[in-house]
């Protein structure tokens, strides 16, 4: 999978890898000359005593030293370029995919998983790149020159290499396969950790509330102590690696020494010949020491280019059409025809033979206990997920023949949990309308009710905004997010349960004002609260998923049992009549 990734993303950028790979060719080239040329000072100068040759032999060295210098600082400057882009592109390329994902993918992956992947596991893949471009390039041809050059100086003594080099390999062999499966451990916890820290940021309150301080601290600790585990059992197979090379290339130094003495005294071998030959053989089992410090790192970018391809290659089930429509009469129809949904795998439907028509003008409340499939059901309106049966109708084109752009000026949906972007006021209020005026801006907050808590902060619309909205109350949030929809001004405005965080009178002074700002367009309200919903022209009533009930609110009081039920546990007979 790893080289998969590589090969498909590092497409773009073959001209500058052939640019990398040559200056390391070069630098590595003068790397492996520049003993040979040391042999010849010793042999031809030193031992003569001709101090010209050494000169002229040492003015050669320099030359080529600054060849080789200029070429590594070339080729690492363009490497790191290289993989800082292969790390652009796969954030990048995860990002388009996790945004064209339904509500299905997302939860099958986990919101933790998918910032590890995009973040922790493109930071290995994009590591490993640049480690690539900088070592593994050169190490190979300086392993293969060195063995090269190691023959040409003296082919008897070079047989020491048939026993070193197969020994070094079959220990990185043995090492890294034991490394492989704790690298795959190690983001799999890594994973946990992440879930267990959003977790108890997000949930700050009811921990503090409960006082679970203590159990949290213990349950962050256990997940913390696996992930500590598997990272000191791998990080030890690390630190045996190297103690393991350099052991066995002192032992081949000394080796090499011992037997090249020997030959010397025969004088079957020159002492530059055998200093060169020394060279060589470090610069041999170096290479294969680069090559090491890779595989060390390969094991983790695997399984980080496997999670990475993971997310990549699933496909959205959210596809977009084939020929999409790109006009609509802008009527703003809504009809839902025998509409269900069920998650993959589930023995139940959550919706079932769900059919609803909201026309211009008229305020369609959805109501149903808890369970029911309010929030699933307006989700699908503007696909969030699409229906698994039937079909949703904007002004008579299914939703999923509609271009998202049009779909998303057609539709505005006020969810349930409000959600506000780090940034100001202003910048939140034209999320879906970036041409929007102030004045458009001031003339939505005060239809949501927000405008007197706006004006009354100190920079108004260039009020900053935590991610989140977590710096305003939870009754501004939804009005700041009630008020981003009107700026958008859509055809079918979808409010899914956005009253809740308000108190009776904000409610009612809300919904008289929506009432004629929206008056032209369809308006769906999903609400726990009766009062909320009481005066729509049309109530749907869910229960278990179904349509149980469908009329006013003194049609289903007078002959629905559920909506019945529904009412008085919050209104006494007298005020629901």
């Amino acid at each position: 999978m790893l080289i998969r990734l590589l090969r498909a993303h590092l497409g773009p950028y073959t001209r500058p890898i052939t640019i990398v790979v040559g200056l390391q060719l070069v630098a590595t080239i003068a790397i492996l000359y520049l003993p040979t040329l040391n042999a010849d000072i010793i042999d031809h100068g030193v031992i003569t005593g001709d101090t010209d040759y050494i000169l002229r032999t040492g003015g050669i060295m320099l030359g080529i030293a600054t060849v080789q210098i200029l070429c590594s600082g070339a080729a690492v400057y363009v490497g790191a370029r290289i993989a800082m882009a292969l790390g652009r592109d796969l954030r990048a390329a995860l990002f388009d995919q996790v945004q064209s994902f339904s509500i299905r993918e997302v939860g099958r992956f986990g919101a933790p998983s998918l910032i590890t992947r995009a973040t922790n596991d493109v930071q290995q893949v994009q590591m490993l790149a640049l480690m690539s471009f900088t070592l593994m390039v050169s190490a190979p041809i300086m392993c293969l020159g060195g063995i090269a050059l190691a023959l040409h100086q003296d082919a008897t003594l070079s047989t020491l290499l048939i026993v070193i080099v197969p020994l070094l390999g079959a220990m990185i062999i043995a090492i890294v396969s034991r490394m492989q499966p704790l690298g795959r451990a190690m983001q799999e916890r890594l994973d946990v950790v992440n879930r267990i820290l959003r977790e108890q940021l997000s949930g700050l309150r009811v921990i503090r509330a409960f006082v679970r301080d203590d159990y949290e601290q213990r349950r962050f600790g256990v997940a913390n102590a696996e992930l500590t585990d598997v990272a000191l059992r791998f990080g030890r197979l690390m630190a045996l690696m190297f103690p393991l090379v350099l052991t066995v290339v002192n032992v081949a130094s000394v080796a090499v020494l011992w037997f090249g003495a020997h030959r010397i005294d025969a004088g079957q071998m020159q002492i530059g010949a055998l200093t060169a030959f020394l060279s060589y053989l470090m610069q041999i089992l170096m290479s294969v020491m680069m090559a090491t410090f890779m595989f060390i790192m390969i094991p983790r970018a695997e399984v980080c280019a496997e999670r990475i391809g993971e997310v990549l290659a699933t496909e959205s089930t959210l596809l977009p059409p084939v020929n999409p429509v790109r006009s609509l009469d802008r009527h703003g129809e809504l009809e839902l025809v025998d509409v269900g949904f069920g998650y993959p795998g589930a023995q139940a439907s959550v919706l079932r033979g769900i059919s609803i028509r909201a026309r211009p003008g008229q305020v369609t409340a959805i109501i149903g206990g808890t369970g029911s499939g309010k929030t699933t059901l307006i989700g699908l309106i503007p696909r969030l997920a699409d229906a698994t049966q039937g079909a949703i109708l904007v002004d008579g084109v299914d939703v999923r023949e509609l271009d998202p752009a049009l779909l998303a000026a057609t539709v505005g949906l006020v969810p349930q949990k409000p959600y506000l972007f780090s940034g100001t006021i202003a910048t939140n209020l034209r999320y879906g309308n970036p041409a929007a005026t102030d004045a458009d801006l001031w003339h939505a907050l005060e239809i949501a009710q927000a405008k007197e808590f706006v004006e009354a902060m100190p920079e108004g619309l260039d009020t900053v905004i935590a991610q989140g909205g977590t710096n305003v109350s939870g009754g501004q949030r939804q009005r700041l997010a009630i008020a981003r929809v009107l700026v958008c001004r859509p055809e079918i405005y979808l409010f899914d349960d956005s009253f809740s965080a308000l108190d009776y009178a904000t409610d009612a002074h809300l919904r008289a004002a929506l009432a004629r700002e929206t008056g032209a367009a369809t308006v769906v309200i999903v609400a726990q609260r009766v009062a909320t919903i009481r005066e729509a022209d049309q109530i749907i009533v869910l229960d278990g998923g179904e349509v149980v009930g469908t009329g006013t609110h003194h049609q289903l009081m007078a002959g629905n049992t559920t909506y019945r039920e529904i009412v008085l546990s919050q209104l006494t007979e007298e005020e629901a009549a």
